[in-house]
């Protein structure tokens, strides 16, 4: 659904959308009022939400929302960005947007929606918070590659990045869930998702070759077999 008091807005908003094959609009709305309606009336998976609108502003909105889907801003204020991201949105997309950048937006909600229709829990259990040097960074386990350790800190790669935080890999593989990560190495922690080959006792990730030490090969290739085409 988009959310969206200017006509213009909306309709750059549809043209994105329409042309990514797994987003279906089922609804436009000028205001909060009208989006509120819709939610009542049918099932909203993902909003495109505007935050300067009349009477109802869209953070105003999110707020008052007892069940929420997944929220994407847009907006032509970046100023806005913090107050949203309290609010657990999945992105802020400023105006004017891009379709790179979009699609980077809504491919994390189309990882999020699998994750949650694949297991239990809420969006909530999709993400959890690491410091920073400039603060407090959201991470979803969805965008995790892999985990580095360092003497005294860890180094997350990410598909936005990597950040380094003062942590322990034994306090950050307890807060993995379980069975969509994997430690190869004393240094090293992939997401099992995302290994594009192993080869030479190496798991591949884009362009990082990280090496997978015996003791932990054997549960690797474990793993991979319960994948494999057979004969």
């Amino acid at each position: 659904m988009i959310v969206d008091d200017e006509p213009l807005a909306r309709e750059g908003m549809e043209l994105l959308v329409n042309d990514v094959g797994f987003l279906h609009l089922a609804a436009q709305c000028c205001n909060a009022m009208e989006a509120s309606e819709v939610l009542a009336a049918q099932k909203i998976d993902l909003i495109f939400l505007d935050i300067q609108m009349p009477k109802i502003r869209g953070i105003d909105f999110i707020k008052s929302l007892t069940t929420r889907p997944l929220v994407i801003i847009t907006t032509a204020y970046p100023n806005f960005a913090l107050e949203g991201f309290e609010l657990n949105v999945l992105d802020y997309l400023v105006k004017p947007i891009t379709p790179e950048r979009f699609l980077k937006a809504v491919n994390r909600a189309r990882e999020l929606m699998e994750y949650k229709q694949g297991g239990p829990g809420s969006v909530d259990d999709t993400y959890f918070f690491i410091k920073c040097s400039q603060g407090y960074e959201k991470i979803f386990y969805a965008d995790i590659l892999f985990i580095e350790a360092s003497q005294n800190y860890v180094t997350l790669y990410t598909n936005q990045g990597k950040y380094m935080t003062l942590a322990t890999m034994k306090g950050i593989e307890e807060q993995l869930p379980q069975g969509r990560f994997l430690r190869i190495q004393k240094s090293y922690i992939v997401a099992l998702g995302k290994i594009q080959s192993f080869i030479n006792n190496e798991v591949v990730i884009g362009p990082h070759k990280l090496p997978v030490s015996k003791s932990y090969r054997d549960e690797l290739m474990q793993l991979i077999d319960q994948k494999l085409i057979k004969k």
